[in-house]
């Protein structure tokens, strides 16, 4: 991968990284070898030879789902609609168009590794879209993430043949015009191409690989917020020792008991704390280590996911084989997203449970209620921890497990189903909510900074304090602070990324 001036760059030969599923976000360049050329040609011409061949392939030959006992249709472009007109049923909020992209990116990735049949003018016109500002419109509800996501990739698919809606730098019109305004022509498809691009679980990856990537900086920041917190009041640091986080025996655990030496190094304590803290400052290392235990497990699913072939069958020229299975059933990635959603729930529980430490003045050694210099007249940061307490509420609402809600369904060929679709869509959520909570404490440890608790000691924290004093001026009189949340979480964001960058 390179970054440089927009676009970025991509090499499908590489692997695909959490990370770089957000550089979908702007126009991408994405590089197609002659070694990827190649083996999609390679499997492209066994597709048809086996077609032509007379042997039964599914999806090529047959009907769909249960209807693969019957005949498909003919001709092969006709069989393309097929695939992708049925599934135009979804519903609900539309995908943000970054999400989308990404999930062509993770499904550009997954047929080129040469398994699936696909044409290379379908992958050719994914790097164009992806080289463009256009992005599919596709509809939130619909995929049970069993037989792939069927349903959204079709919608990818539709969209990209000129019909219904699309996205045009952030615009949502006709996709026909959109194709036009992005410079790009309407996707033609034969063979299995259709099929290829729609039996996949790339839209349950690449949410979930969004949420990871954020799960990642959420980490950092919460680790951050935890030591400045802790530094402004002049808490004690032996809740970080060595030994005793050794002696728990989590790797994890000891990571962000170092972590947050790291940052408090330099900082004395005032004295003037209890002998031990609250748990929302003490038991920090122990919370946020196994959320980050979490948070590597789903990174690893999800890293297979994005470089591993989902669909069904897959064709394997070397050996002359065509194999049907189960690859598009995204039971890991499930399990992942649903033990990811409840480690960002319990760190949206910490992050709100020390916002509201902060406003108490009987455990901040007397700052004044709502951290309001005026207490009264004006009231500071109390809109925010309302907004926080919603906000939580909100993540524990969502916090029911997706990946165990089986229900059958197409004539009980799909009789067990993984909902991994909905089940990253929620961690993606939960993602996003975790930066306002973030951002809402930032707020009030500057704001605390002003009516009275110390300036941080450790010369990291206060470098990372002066940004975030520069971004928010000091609460004197009351005023709408929700620019200024959103603000302060682009900042954590970009703080946490520079912490990532040296580690």
């Amino acid at each position: 991968m390179t970054v440089g001036t927009s676009p970025a760059t991509l090499d499908l030969s590489a692997a695909l990284e959490p990370e770089h599923l957000e550089l979908a976000r702007n126009p991408l360049h994405v590089t197609l070898s002659a070694d990827v050329r190649d083996r999609v040609a390679r499997c492209r011409e066994f597709v048809l030879d086996m077609s032509r061949s007379g042997r039964a392939i599914y999806g090529v030959t047959t009907g769909f789902g249960p209807l693969v006992e019957f005949e498909g249709r003919a001709d092969s472009a006709g069989q393309s609609d097929n695939t992708i007109l049925h599934h135009i049923v979804g519903h609900g909020d539309l995908l943000p168009p970054h999400v989308a992209r990404a999930a062509v990116l993770a499904r550009l990735f997954s047929l080129a590794q040469g398994r699936s049949g696909v044409s290379e003018q379908v992958v050719s016109a994914l790097i164009a879209m992806l080289d463009s500002r256009f992005a599919p419109a596709v509809p939130r509800l619909g995929s049970v993430g069993a037989s792939g996501d069927l349903q959204p990739l079709a919608y990818v698919a539709h969209c990209l043949r000129g019909n219904g809606n699309a996205f045009f730098e952030g615009r949502l019109m006709p996709a026909g015009e959109a194709l036009a305004l992005a410079g790009l022509r309407k996707l033609e498809l034969d063979g299995r191409d259709a099929l290829a691009l729609v039996n996949g679980i790339s839209v349950t990856a690449a949410a979930l690989g969004l949420a990871v990537a954020q799960a990642v900086r959420a980490r950092r920041t919460a680790e951050l917020l935890s030591a400045l917190m802790a530094d402004v009041l002049g808490c004690g640091t032996e809740y970080t020792s060595v030994g005793l986080l050794a002696a728990f025996g989590h790797p994890d655990v000891a990571d962000t008991g170092a972590a947050l030496r790291t940052w408090l190094e330099g900082s004395v304590p005032s004295g003037e704390r209890p002998l031990q803290e609250a748990y929302s400052i003490r038991c920090t290392p122990q919370l946020i280590g196994a959320a980050a235990t979490n948070i590597r497990q789903a990174d690893e699913v999800v890293r297979r996911d994005l470089n591993g072939v989902s669909d069904n069958p897959l064709f394997f020229p070397e050996t002359g084989e065509v194999v049907h299975g189960g690859n598009f059933f995204g039971q890991p990635g499930a399990f992942a997203a649903d033990q990811l959603n409840v480690a960002l729930v319990q760190l949206g529980n910490l992050a709100e449970r020390q916002l509201d430490l902060l406003v108490d003045p009987r455990r901040t050694n007397g700052l004044p209620p709502m951290l309001s210099p005026d207490p009264g007249r004006h009231h500071a940061v109390q809109g925010v921890q309302i907004g926080a307490t919603a906000t939580v509420a909100a993540m524990r609402r969502a916090a029911a497990p997706a990946s165990v809600q089986s229900l059958p369904t197409n004539l009980h060929n799909q009789d067990v189903v993984p909902f991994g679709t909905q089940a990253a869509f929620t961690a993606l959520d939960q993602a996003r909510l975790l930066r306002y909570l973030h951002a809402g404490l930032a707020v009030a440890v500057r704001q605390a900074v002003h009516v009275g608790a110390r300036r941080p000691r450790s010369p990291r924290l206060a470098e990372v304090f002066d940004r975030l004093a520069a971004a928010v001026p000091p609460i004197v009189a009351d005023r709408p602070l929700d620019t200024a949340i959103a603000g302060v979480a682009d900042l954590l964001d970009t703080v946490a990324s520079e912490v990532e960058s040296v580690r």
